[in-house]
């Protein structure tokens, strides 16, 4: 074979060799770069609305609540989208002629959904309740970002898979008072702003999260009686009710992984290993 191939020849199938292993190396880490990227995720993107809803003009601004609009968030796998009836509540008295929102009161009056684009869409085998994150101590910002500064909605995380393990793999870094869900400005304790929490008694039909209590202000003596409590009333709206004597042996904390993981304890989540079927979130 020597009359046929010059001796360089062996050398030239080695550099062709590993050539090739460096193009599907190259090829491999691009692809995997690629299905991180936003371009595939969507994070960042700001699909076209029927209506160039403001979160940040809604909440930040009017200080809507979350439940306000999406009334389902605590009691089902949805977070729901909001009826029209539930913008023409405040827009059947303020900017009635708007033409920006000419879609809504035609919605209105033809009885026609609006067609909202999704901006957090999961694929469809993918099962994720709200329903449970949001009553186990998640805070809407923890997923969805500081909604409250979005002048217009885009996804701040990717949602992929990879994203939801690193959550549940060690749940106590996102862990946080039940009564601080819906605060988009929560931060996390420290030697400055220290947390007090305490266990109180656990009841049928609760969520096991909502028998532990946490304040901001040290507790004083043997129980803390708080003058007032912002409770929701029979349409939904706040109102104050009579003081209330919260438990004591109340426990500080100033760093969110000491938080975090009294909070893994009393809010009974679930271990990894628990989680370990691929059923609990692929149906």
């Amino acid at each position: 074979m020597a009359q046929i191939f010059d001796r360089s020849s062996n050398a030239l199938a080695r550099m062709s060799l590993v050539l090739t292993g460096l193009i599907v190396i190259a090829l491999g880490v691009t692809l995997d770069e690629l299905q991180r990227s936003p371009w595939v995720t969507r994070q960042g993107q700001r699909p076209d609305q029927p209506v160039p809803f403001s979160h940040k003009h809604h909440v930040q601004g009017l200080g809507l609540q979350c439940q306000y609009c999406h009334v389902t968030v605590e009691k089902s796998s949805y977070a729901g989208i909001p009826p029209t009836k539930t913008c023409m509540n405040c827009h059947a008295q303020i900017w009635t002629n708007a033409q920006l929102l000419e879609p809504v009161r035609a919605s209105w009056a033809t009885g026609q959904s609006l067609t909202w684009t999704k901006v957090h869409d999961l694929p469809d085998y993918v099962y994720f309740s709200h329903e449970i994150h949001v009553n186990k101590g998640l805070g809407c910002s923890t997923c969805h970002g500081r909604v409250d500064q979005m002048p217009l909605m885009y996804a701040q995380n990717t949602l992929q898979m990879e994203w939801c393990l690193d959550c549940h793999r060690n749940p106590a870094k996102n862990l946080r008072p039940t009564t601080e869900i819906y605060n988009m400005a929560w931060e996390a304790p420290a030697e400055e702003r220290p947390v007090w929490c305490a266990v109180g008694e656990a009841k049928d039909g609760v969520p096991t999260a909502e028998s532990v209590n946490c304040v901001t202000r040290e507790p004083a003596g043997e129980g803390t009686r708080l003058a007032s409590l912002q409770v929701p009333g029979p349409k939904g709206l706040a109102g104050d009710v009579a003081g209330v004597t919260l438990p004591a042996n109340y426990k500080k904390f100033t760093s969110q992984d000491e938080l975090g993981h009294f909070l893994l304890d009393h809010y009974k989540i679930r271990t990894p290993k628990d989680l370990a079927s691929c059923e609990v979130c692929h149906r």
